[in-house]
């Protein structure tokens, strides 16, 4: 399987080449903007999707990894299709299937994840200016970034594993792979995304590659495949809270992208969307960014959406919840069996026996944050019992000022 779906990459063949973001930037400039003309390229992954299915019928569901090697070789068989089929209108039915869309329900048939991300947008709203410090608004340039967190990484591992570039030519501010993490030249940054970048970026999407590739017998968890996108995901996002690395602007930045999906699926176009990320406090290039990330592989004229950003918020309540229930039962190793390499949250306890038995090994890399059980445990065991406090019947709080006498 890891050598048939290596041509599968799908953020790689979706994202937009950076040369279309300064003449879309002129034309909003003239005050005349004028859409993306995105070329994709011809696909056919008749071969590769051949050999999956024939993969996926000599694996027997009913064993942990038979049950895994299916469900990865569906999902990897949905990137192929929506991959073939980019700049139409399927691509954005195929996304829909992998990763979700906005309308879905948060874990435990709460709100929809799109009511989820207008609470936070609302309450970003309120108070992110109140919130942010001045220290906390002093710009870091991306060189200086680069040494600090590359200074970061190597005190982590204790060598050199992961590298720090600069990237002229990405229109992301960052991007990770197992041993590099990209930024982008010119870009400013935040402490808070230098506190991300390492704990989101370096010690959960990298570690677990990295970790994956210590595997032997299972290679594939070093993949990245579609349906661990959640996990991954919400498990990174997971990582930013429970260090403090994560931030209302943060928060805020997920909640406009989900937000920015279900305004594409319903007709927005690619200038709108724009407009809607400007009008949230973005500048003009942090907009572009973030509106080509919602029309990754789909026409820019609305109606269809690239949906990889509903993800985190549902990952994180998922990711959030599996901890709490890791500790209830007694099981915090579950949690640290997470890290060895990129599975799904329905993974973790079939391959129970396996980590056991040793066919499958612990990670190498843990952040200090998981590998410190009892520091974990006290902060989760505090989660579990703030969830029964009903702040609507709280009394002797009133925190509004008194009126004027």
């Amino acid at each position: 399987m890891v050598a048939a779906v290596r041509g599968i990459r799908l953020l790689g063949l979706t994202s937009w080449p950076s040369s279309l973001q300064a003449p879309f930037l002129e034309s909003v400039a003239r005050g005349k903007p004028r859409l993306p003309q995105v070329e994709y390229p011809k696909l056919d992954f008749t071969e590769v999707r051949r050999e999956l299915a024939a993969i996926a019928a000599e694996a027997d569901p009913h064993y942990p990894l038979g049950a895994y090697l299916r469900a990865s070789i569906h999902s990897w068989d949905l990137a192929a299709a929506l991959l073939e089929s980019l700049g139409t209108a399927a691509a954005g039915e195929y996304s829909a299937q992998l990763f979700g869309l906005p309308d879905d329900p948060m874990p435990g048939q709460g709100p929809s994840t799109r009511e989820a991300a207008r609470h936070f947008i609302q309450i970003a709203r309120e108070l992110d200016n109140e919130l942010l410090a001045p220290e906390e608004q002093v710009p870091v340039s991306a060189t200086a970034l680069q040494l600090q967190l590359q200074s970061d990484l190597d005190d982590f591992f204790d060598t050199r594993m992961i590298t720090v570039e600069l990237d002229p030519d990405l229109i992301a501010k960052a991007a990770a792979g197992a041993h590099r993490i990209r930024l982008r030249s010119g870009a400013m940054f935040s402490d808070y995304d230098r506190a991300q970048l390492f704990h989101h970026e370096a010690l959960v999407h990298s570690l677990t590659a990295l970790n994956g590739r210590e595997q032997v017998h299972l290679p594939s968890l070093a993949l990245s495949s579609p349906r661990v996108t959640a996990t991954q995901e919400g498990l990174a996002t997971f990582a930013e809270q429970i260090t403090g690395s994560i931030d209302i602007e943060r928060m805020k930045r997920i909640s406009l992208r989900i937000e920015a999906v279900a305004m594409a699926r319903e007709g927005a176009d690619f200038i709108q969307v724009f407009d809607y990320f400007r009008q949230a406090g973005q500048n003009a290039e942090e907009s572009f960014a973030s509106a080509q990330r919602v029309f990754r592989g789909v026409p820019p004229t609305g109606g269809h959406a690239f949906s990889k950003d509903t993800v985190y918020l549902r990952g994180l309540v998922a990711v959030h919840t599996f901890f709490r229930q890791a500790l209830q039962q007694d099981e915090l190793r579950l949690c640290r069996w997470l890290f060895a390499g990129k599975m799904a949250l329905e993974d973790v306890a079939p391959f129970a026996p396996l980590f056991e038995s040793g066919v499958l090994a612990p990670p190498r890399w843990l952040p200090r944050w998981v590998s410190r059980a009892s520091g974990l445990a006290g902060m989760l065991a505090f989660s579990l019992f703030a969830n029964r406090i009903r702040m609507d019947r709280l009394a002797g709080f009133d925190l509004q000022p008194a009126p004027p006498p």
